[in-house]
């Protein structure tokens, strides 16, 4: 396959990039068969892997789909062209592919790519890395040279079936980073219906049965033990597909959010005992404000409206509307897709991989969302409806969201998004995997109003810091790198000033110890030591 043409495309507040090296293809192979798998992949991940100081550019490649698929499944990961790659990016901007060099080129022959999480779980200062698969799951261990050593079998946390995003976070605050793992149908090519008259198209999920959720705790001996059941995570069974961590109800313990498909959506309490209890319904994100379910997609959570409680954002598909829910405190959210304005910007477009940041600095974090239907022939299907579709931003303007003008941005099969500050200019850029293309880079065009980027270093505290709450002025963050669609974002965490050039810094730390920083200087990145 030829790589597509790139040309760079100045989109008003983004730029459209096409840094050199980064000659990635996301190949899903789709076939007559409509396997749901080609439709599904998509994962990225944004990590500092050798600790350079500059993200790096993890991407999750699919496999080769005969057609049919017969058995045994061999998806030809062993050929370069159906490697995932990992792009370290030099000091000029551009990126040179160290898959090899890293040890990351041998994906397994029966795995089909998803997702890709990172967290530094046996704490040593360098990001790990965490591959999910229609198959087998992978643990890479990042040895600290620039290169990983597969420890799948040894850490226990191989998985199996189909898992689809996953993600770090320290739920009993031991300070080692435990793993979740979103796991959506009970599929296998072999027992693919044929969906859809008079031609085939995708299976809904209502198709198939969903398996459960995984909950690995971290032994702190570079084993993990699977909790699922004890820790109340295996029932009730969903269709799970993004995953985000926040602490809804601000006890100091970690909440799970999961997005199900075409059932109702997940939200595990944390009871801050090893258990959790799925409390979507009384906290009222289960469904849609008029009691329907949806297409639950990515995940993103945070505080749109500067109140000081987490929210959430579900994508899903055209017709539905994405849903926002407006965390009011005691426990509780109201649906606030019709007043946030987001109805009418997404009542005819499907979204994927999601973030909430401020990408203007204005102290009001924005929306980006990586678009396209799950059918790739939905037009013949739906007349008013498209497959392909251009990458939205939404500015947030004091809690209502209004579509920001990206003429000229190609319509694409967006899937997976990830953000971050690629060249640490203080503005949060975006990395979007594409189906059967190049990804999408968004360089952020940086305007006038200031920043302060923190990266955090636990000592008692998880060393990533993940599951920290920073309060900066009147905005409140969260330090985590899960959430979207199968893919791991920047740790560090961002903050837009606007006008102002100083600003006192609270961290309340995992391990409960709370840290104040007076008179800090805009327009910096600011490592912040656990005391």
């Amino acid at each position: 396959m030829l790589l597509a043409a790139c040309t760079a495309i100045l989109l008003g507040a983004m730029e459209l990039v096409c840094p050199p090296g980064l000659d990635f293809i996301l190949r899903h192979s789709p076939t007559s068969q409509k396997y749901i798998v080609e439709t599904m992949t998509g994962g990225v991940a944004l990590l500092d892997y050798d600790a350079d100081g500059r993200l790096d550019i993890f991407l999750v490649n699919g496999g080769k789909l005969d057609d049919p698929v017969k058995p045994p499944v061999r998806l030809a990961r062993h050929e370069p062209a159906y490697w995932n790659r990992l792009y370290r990016q030099q000091a000029d901007g551009s990126f040179a592919d160290v898959t090899v060099k890293a040890g990351l080129a041998r994906a397994g022959e029966s795995n089909y790519g998803m997702g890709a999480a990172v967290g530094d779980y046996d704490n040593d200062g360098y990001p790990d890395l965490y591959i999910t698969n229609f198959g087998q799951n992978q643990l890479y261990r990042n040895n600290g040279d620039g290169t990983f050593t597969d420890v799948t079998a040894e850490a226990g946390v191989a998985a199996g079936g189909w898992s689809v995003s996953a993600g770090f976070l320290d739920y009993d605050r031991d300070g080692w980073l435990d793993l979740f793992v979103s796991r959506y149908l009970d599929w296998d090519f072999t027992r693919n219906l044929h969906c859809g008259t008079p031609f085939w198209a995708y299976c809904r999920p209502d198709r198939y049965e969903g398996v459960p959720n995984l909950l690995y705790r971290n032994l702190g001996n570079g084993r993990f033990e699977d909790v699922s059941e004890k820790a109340g995570i295996a029932k009730p069974v969903g269709k799970a597909m993004g995953v985000a961590f926040l602490d809804y109800d601000r006890d100091g313990f970690p909440d799970i959010f999961v997005s199900n498909d075409g059932m109702e959506q997940f939200l595990y309490r944390n009871l801050g005992n090893g258990r959790f209890k799925e409390s979507a319904f009384e906290a009222g994100v289960a469904l849609s404000d008029d009691g329907r379910t949806y297409a639950g997609m990515a995940v993103a959570t945070g505080d749109y409206d500067n109140d000081g409680w987490p929210d959430v954002l579900v994508t899903n598909l055209a017709l539905e509307h994405w849903a926002l829910y407006r965390n009011e405190g005691g426990g509780v959210f109201r649906y606030a897709t019709q007043e946030s304005r987001l109805a009418a910007a997404s009542a005819s477009s499907s979204g994927w991989g999601a973030g909430l940041y401020d990408f203007d600095n204005d102290g009001w974090k924005d929306l980006f969302v990586a678009r396209s239907h799950v059918l790739d022939n939905v037009e013949r299907i739906h007349s008013g409806l498209r497959y392909k579709e251009p990458a939205a931003l939404l500015w947030n303007r004091n809690g209502r969201f209004e579509l920001a003008k990206l003429e000229g941005a190609p319509a694409v099969a967006g899937r997976g998004a990830a953000f971050g500050d690629l060249n640490n200019d203080g503005a949060i850029d975006v990395v979007v995997a594409v189906l059967g293309e190049r990804p999408q880079v968004f360089l952020n065009r940086r305007g006038g109003n200031h920043w302060l980027t923190l990266r955090l270093v636990g000592t008692r505290s998880n060393r990533d810091g993940l599951g920290a709450k920073v309060r900066v002025g009147d905005q409140w963050a969260e330090a985590w790198r899960a959430g979207s669609y199968l893919s791991s974002s920047d740790a560090r965490v961002h903050f837009g000033l606007g006008a102002r050039m100083r600003v006192d810094v609270e961290i309340e730390w995992p391990s409960g110890r709370r840290q104040h920083l007076a008179g800090v200087r805009a327009d910096q990145i600011l490592e912040v030591r656990e005391p």
